[in-house]
């Protein structure tokens, strides 16, 4: 092993560290951390950094150990004997792995064998795309083998048309051993075609080696069961959403225990990202949305005594706590983040309630620049409740001046808006180039409870463009902003809101820009390939005639309603293989605008989904957003 120290692994040119406050450029050198867990003998943490390289347009990776007291980084060329390979069966006999597996007939070449040059596909029910990819009959599955050269795989879940781990994202944490080997656990939604496409219900499945049966552990359950994993006392814990249809349920804690499932968060009033047990499986610490931040929060386990269930917040601060990685000691190890820097491993001491940073991936970089400051405002509502809104000045702030100010909707549209760290929409990118940014924690988000989090649903246009208007007035009082210089900006619900906003904000805003948003409501049912999320927060179908609550949202909700009210300039992105907010949003917004007379352009990424992750299409993101900004603003 090579020993470096990692003070930084960004080795800019004079011009780059001559810089000091953040730039497009610049934001795209620094690295990406991502824990990989805690070694073997409990000494270090393993993690991986990826850099970017524009000139590349790809990036590199690196692996690293650091000790869980801090220290020096160690570059490592794999992680082979250092982690504990969950994908081994505790007893060593066996492996668990996963492959793609072709199942139905789709291309046309499938059905007409000799037709070899055909490029046509065929669909018999909907999930025929899904994110930004396209269906061609194959399906991820779980195999598991002997722990030896040359065994061969068996297919757990042979000939069904279903996927474990879940596409798009799921890896290996959608299936696990039992404690004693005998079975694996996998996370699958049983359903194909259009049933897929209008539901959320996986389920955690449990199969048996012996006997090569599986049973349902979640049968009762319609929405989300996600996550699983044992306890060190051998129960099984996972994550769950009760209701069928809805992506942004409350997701609780469940625990299975002596034949019975208890759910440890179900008085609680918030909602789990994701959680880890203490190693004496007596508590459960997770992470969850607070209060426009992401923090640790920890809940004990009663089992069958008396003893109440007790959840307790464990953090505080203006950052956001992402991964659990681990334990060391009297110390949880993750990573955090806030809105002026990346990523980078920590630990907190549970007895002390102290931090220490441990990786310093991009510390050096930091430190060479002057960085935004972010402040915390509450606005009161126009239903009377408290909101925050998170507002980002510029570096070397300067109150006797007057700044141009972005009004910035958040996606989602039940995504928190905390103290994260976007390689895009980068808040303190954005106060670099001279914006104040006006960020509200909105109706819909989570960390402010469960209501506050659920109001958006069937809501789209009503009680959260009060908000955004709300949050954009009660700053817009302040001398430093230049009231005749606002603009609206958003991505996804974030774009919809840009859109709805441009027609009925009465000249507040100077200019607009949406990135992957919901234009017409009508066309994004007919082409968005989760329709569950669309029939749940629309509340049904535009054809439903005698569903007041549908009609709403695909007329008084349905921005493609409103063009006539335009009248600012406007910038749309859209990405050619995005699926959930499909290419024709944007078309129809840039057509709307064009065919109005009104100022606006069209920046098409063909090949990105709903980000935009090549190195050099993000330049060119950046690029156009700022031009764009400097034009109208």
């Amino acid at each position: 092993m090579k020993k470096v120290v990692l003070t930084t692994l960004i080795m800019m040119s004079l011009n780059a560290i001559g810089q000091n406050v953040m730039s497009p450029e610049l934001l795209w050198k620094l690295g990406r951390v991502t824990p990989l867990g805690i070694s073997k003998d409990a000494k270090n943490v393993v993690f991986k950094v990826s850099t970017p390289s524009v000139e590349e347009n790809k990036s590199s990776s690196k692996l690293y150990t650091i000790p869980v007291t801090g220290g020096n980084a160690v570059e490592i060329k794999d992680t082979k004997d250092i982690l504990t390979d969950k994908n081994i069966s505790p007893d060593g006999k066996y492996v668990v792995y996963n492959e793609e597996v072709k199942i139905d007939k789709v291309l046309g070449k499938d059905f007409y064998p000799n037709l070899t040059k055909s490029d046509a596909q065929i669909y018999d029910g909907l999930d025929y795309r899904h994110w930004d990819t396209w269906n061609e009959g194959k399906f991820n599955h779980v195999f598991y083998k002997e722990n030896k050269d040359g065994a061969k795989g068996i297919d757990i879940l042979k000939g069904e048309t279903f996927d474990s781990p879940q596409k798009p994202f799921g890896g290996d944490e959608d299936y696990i051993w039992s404690p004693d080997s005998k079975s694996i656990l996998y996370v699958c939604k049983k359903k194909a075609g259009t049933a897929y496409a209008i539901s959320t219900n996986t389920d955690i499945y449990e199969y048996n080696l012996e006997t090569q049966k599986t049973v349902n552990k979640t049968d009762g359950n319609l929405g989300y069961d996600t996550a699983p994993q044992f306890s060190p006392t051998g129960n099984l814990t996972w994550l769950q959403m009760k209701r069928d249809g809805y992506e942004s349920d409350k997701n609780d804690i469940i625990v299975e225990f002596k034949g019975m499932k208890q759910n440890l968060t179900a008085n609680w009033d918030g909602t789990v990202d994701n959680f880890i047990w203490s190693k004496d499986g007596k508590t459960v610490f997770f992470v969850a949305p607070i209060d426009g931040t992401k923090q640790i929060f920890s809940v004990n386990f009663p089992g069958l005594t008396k003893i109440a269930i007790n959840v307790q917040q464990l953090t505080k601060g203006d950052f956001d706590v992402n991964d659990l990685v681990g334990f060391a000691g009297d110390d949880i190890i993750v990573t955090r983040t806030d809105m002026n820097h990346a990523g980078e491993i920590f630990s907190f001491n549970l007895k002390k309630n102290t931090w220490k940073q441990l990786s310093n991936v991009n510390t050096e970089t930091y430190k060479s620049l002057t960085l935004s400051k972010t402040e915390r405002r509450y606005v009161t509502t126009t239903d009377g409740k408290k909101m925050l809104v998170w507002v980002i000045l510029p570096p070397n702030f300067d109150a006797s001046k007057k700044y141009p100010t972005l009004l910035y909707c958040q996606g989602g549209p039940q995504s928190a808006l905390t103290q994260s760290y976007s390689f895009r929409w980068n808040f303190s990118l954005m106060a670099a180039k001279g914006y104040v940014v006006v960020a509200p924690n909105r109706r819909g988000m989570p960390g402010h409870g469960v209501e506050w989090n659920e109001q958006i649903s069937k809501d789209w246009g009503g009680q959260v463009m009060d908000d955004y208007l709300s949050a954009i007035d009660d700053v817009a009082k302040e001398s430093y902003v230049d009231k005749s210089r606002l603009g609206c900006v958003g991505a996804s619900y974030g774009g919809y809101s840009v859109f709805y906003l441009a027609g009925i904000h009465k000249n507040r805003f100077k200019t607009f820009i949406a990135h992957d948003g919901v234009f017409n409501t009508v066309s994004m049912l007919g082409t968005t390939e989760e329709v569950f999320f669309n029939n749940w927060d629309f509340g049904g179908a535009y054809w439903e005639k005698d569903n007041a609550v549908a009609q709403k949202a695909y007329t008084t909700f349905n921005p493609a309603t409103l063009v006539q009210n335009w009248n600012r300039p406007i910038l749309i992105f859209q990405g050619g293989k995005d699926f959930r907010v499909p290419i024709g949003q944007g078309q129809e917004a840039f057509q709307a605008a064009q065919l109005r007379g009104i100022k606006s352009r069209f920046v098409y990424f063909p090949e990105e989904n709903h980000w935009v992750l090549k190195p050099q299409n993000a330049q060119v993101w950046q690029g156009e957003f700022f031009k764009w900004l400097s034009e109208t603003l």
